[in-house]
């Protein structure tokens, strides 16, 4: 039995745990066109598979892309705060044409084997830095568009990867100080060729990863505090204790213990989860940034879990006509089809 203390702390966690599950307060910011309206809008999406409320209708003084929209910073955001809390006309799924959701950054910024259990999968050690690689922009496309199959690559593989999103400008950014400057996460899929990665080009990763349509996004961005965390669930005293001791740090959002899995044709293929990433969004943050300026919009693709093709026995490549869904927990799906 739970003495009235921990019964006073249960209360409170699972209070705080009701709240962040709430539909009402996950902001998730898309980019989408429909017919009628010209050039691309942004909007909100009302939750994973839900329709769209167009922000720019709300609020026509907003940026009508994600990258102006980040550049206004906490002007835009309340904008769009005050329009979730706001009984808007809901767009149909079925009539919204979804864009990524960052278009044109300045930079991707990619990282190799940062999942142990993909390192397990090569039989390789853990990496001590975070090894850093790039996509181009142009590589971009939107989390329902198709893959095209370059003529140059027959081993083009899959791989499901969280995708961090800057909303703030940054050089030299402490680890403490990292989350401040996300905006938010989206699913991202790290299309490879892996002919180019692993044994063309001198054995640099840059052409394998970064053929046009080799980068999908989407469908939303979800704003940082929209990740509920999933401490919540383990109950056990000493999860108590230790939320007293950490004064509520438990209670934070925590885009590390989310399930992220692909899968191709409906089979799973990769099945892990977020906590088993080697360096979290916030070492990622203060590596990268001090060799460049991180600015808003610049993504951080932060590695795949195993189960990628080339891995197998005998390896297995992504052919015309597949299909690919990736899938993290919380933040959504993309499905791309391959041609």
């Amino acid at each position: 039995m739970l003495n009235s203390g921990r019964r006073r702390l249960f209360s409170a966690l699972l209070q705080v745990h009701k709240r962040a599950c709430q539909p009402s307060r996950d902001m998730r910011l898309v980019q989408f066109q429909t017919p009628h309206l010209e050039g691309p809008h942004l909007g909100l999406e009302s939750g994973i598979g839900g329709g769209v409320i167009d922000l720019n209708t709300f609020d026509s003084t907003l940026p009508k892309t994600m990258m102006q929209f980040l550049e206004q910073g906490e002007t835009a955001l309340s904008v769009a705060r005050r329009a979730l809390a706001t009984q808007l006309p809901v767009l149909p799924r079925s009539q919204v044409t979804f864009l990524a959701p960052v278009t044109r950054p300045d930079k991707v910024v990619c990282v190799g084997m940062n999942y142990a259990d993909h390192c397990k999968e090569q039989n390789v050690r853990v990496p001590k830095e975070p090894i850093i690689f790039s996509k181009f922009s142009s590589s971009i496309v939107g989390p329902y568009d198709e893959i095209i199959l370059p003529p140059e690559s027959e081993e083009v593989d899959w791989e499901v990867e969280l995708a961090v999103v800057i909303g703030k400008k940054g050089k030299h950014i402490k680890a403490t100080d990292a989350m401040a400057h996300v905006a938010g996460f989206t699913v991202a899929h790290d299309v490879s060729a892996r002919d180019w990665q692993m044994r063309r080009n001198g054995k640099q990763w840059l052409l394998g990863k970064t053929f046009d349509t080799f980068c999908p996004l989407g469908p939303a961005l979800v704003t940082r505090d929209s990740i509920a965390g999933l401490l919540l669930l383990m109950w056990e005293f000493r999860e108590f204790q230790s939320a007293r001791k950490s004064q509520g740090k438990v209670l934070s959002q925590d885009p590390h213990n989310l399930k992220i899995c692909c899968r191709v044709n409906g089979e799973v293929v990769q099945s892990s989860n977020t906590n088993q990433m080697v360096f979290k969004t916030e070492e990622l943050i203060a590596w990268v940034s001090q060799f460049v300026t991180l600015y808003p919009g610049d993504i951080i693709l932060t590695g795949t879990p195993p189960g990628v093709g080339v891995f197998r026995k005998p390896p297995v490549f992504l052919k015309k006509g597949d299909e690919v869904q990736c899938e993290i927990e919380e933040i959504g799906v993309i499905v791309n089809k391959v041609v």
